[in-house]
């Protein structure tokens, strides 16, 4: 079974860990207070890379941030060295599991060459070094909101928001905390983990991704929904089918809204992208051509290059088709044990559920889940676990057989208790969209 194969951890995991986790919480008390300790575990972090082609400039750049000196060239290697760690992590856990599951995968291709310097991410740079000699237990109010500017300066610009919406949640997060030094527990790999990203992606002349056009029958297998006060995400999983043979792909769409729009009633931001809703809630396929599809599988979402196809259950699609699939190597960025979500089709059991995910506008609740007889999901790395989230179960409900996906309520719930909750609710999203008229018309 795929769950026996995965139980042990690949050579060295633990070690790369440990590496990392000094790292980290040097950046909890600080780099301008390090004391023996913690010096040492930042000289493990350059030992680690001796000998690696970062072995001079993680060298240089640990040896002056422990004498005292903390640049932003020195922070950007700190951050990269960090990156390569979790990065070779991630690395061995999709080895592992391609090893276990017959799983093809791309190779990464070289990328296309780097992207124009920027000139609107010095002053995120500067609030992330702030950040870093404080370290996280010294981080109070005034702090926490010093990246305001930044953020405001990065959102005028359409490139520059990627970075802003990171600098914008990690701010909010520790505004809400501050002062730090009260809390009980820090989060500490999760901060780190903004932290770094938020750095690098503050680099200027970062490599683009590559991409090529698209275009098939694309067979979707389930979607991951994720729901916060300000933003609705549906990122789609499925499989790409084209003369070139069959391909794991993923999309996403998003919209902005309030705290007070959640559950079933968010699909309703979504209202742009008719096509890709009434796929999920209809099981249908959905022919695309000419869209953009990158290196690591994210196909860009067009609707004007979709059209709606046959039905497709995505059980079958599954069980048909995923077995031959090609993944896509992961990017760059995005190599962290944290962020692997393999698409799996699971019969008969053999792993931890991850029942905490379920998304609240979808039809998928515990009960079902632990009644499933088999699980289409995506197979996570959660801590030190492999757990599986749930995109669709099949289950047997007082004897009737039942099958639910997360997408399934994409154009409005099936449930007749949900609809009615879902009906009032959505009066407000018509009051907010109206008034949102009236101030752009004014």
């Amino acid at each position: 079974m795929l769950a026996d194969a995965l139980r042990s951890r690949p050579a060295g995991f633990g070690e790369v860990l440990a590496v990392a986790d000094g790292l980290d919480d040097a950046l909890v008390h600080g780099l301008a207070r390090l004391d023996d300790d913690r010096a040492a575990a930042l000289e493990a972090v350059a030992a680690a890379f001796g000998s690696s082609p970062l072995a001079g400039r993680a060298a240089d750049a640990i040896g002056k941030i422990v004498a005292g000196t903390v640049t932003d060239e020195h922070l950007a290697a700190l951050a990269g060295c960090r990156v390569a760690l979790l990065g070779a992590a991630h690395d061995a856990l999709i080895a592992q599991f391609d090893a276990a599951a017959g799983r093809a995968r791309d190779p990464r291709p070289a990328p296309p060459g780097p992207a124009e310097p920027g000139h609107l991410t010095a002053g995120s740079r500067s609030w992330l070094r702030e950040l870093a000699l404080a370290g996280w237990r010294g981080v109070d109010h005034e702090l926490a909101a010093g990246g305001a500017p930044a953020v405001r300066a990065l959102l005028a610009e359409p490139t520059g928001r990627r970075l802003a919406v990171l600098l914008d949640g990690f701010g909010a997060e520790l505004r809400s905390a501050a002062p730090v030094a009260t809390l009980p527990r820090v989060p500490v790999r999760r901060w780190a983990d903004l932290w770094t990203r938020a750095l690098v992606l503050s680099q200027d002349g970062l490599p683009a991704e590559p991409s090529a056009p698209a275009e098939g029958r694309l067979l979707i297998l389930g979607a991951d929904l994720h729901e916060h006060p300000t933003v609705f995400r549906c990122q789609v999983h499925a499989l790409l089918e084209t003369g070139a043979g069959v391909r794991l792909v993923r999309t996403s769409v998003a919209a902005a809204k309030v705290d007070t729009i959640s559950g079933p009633s968010a699909w309703r931001m979504l209202s742009a992208f008719p096509i890709l809703l009434g796929a999920l809630a209809e099981h249908r396929s959905v022919e695309v051509a000419g869209m953009t599809l990158t290196a690591a599988g994210d196909l860009i979402w067009d609707e004007s290059r979709a059209r709606p196809g046959e039905p497709a259950d995505p059980f079958t699609t599954a069980r048909v088709l995923l077995a031959e699939a090609v993944a896509s190597s992961t990017a760059p960025l995005d190599r962290h044990p944290a962020a692997i979500a393999e698409p799996v089709l699971l019969e008969g059991g053999g792993f931890e559920v991850d029942t905490e995910r379920l998304p609240a506008a979808g039809p998928l609740t515990p009960e079902l889940v632990a009644a499933a007889d088999a699980v289409l999901g995506l197979l996570r790395f959660d801590g030190e676990r492999w757990v599986v989230q749930p995109l669709a179960v099949r289950a047997t409900v007082r004897k009737k057989p039942v099958v639910a996906h997360a997408g399934d309520w994409a154009l409005g719930p099936t449930d007749a208790k949900a609809a009615k909750a879902e009906a009032a609710a959505g009066g407000a999203v018509e009051v907010l969209r109206e008034r949102a008229g009236r101030l752009l018309r004014k």
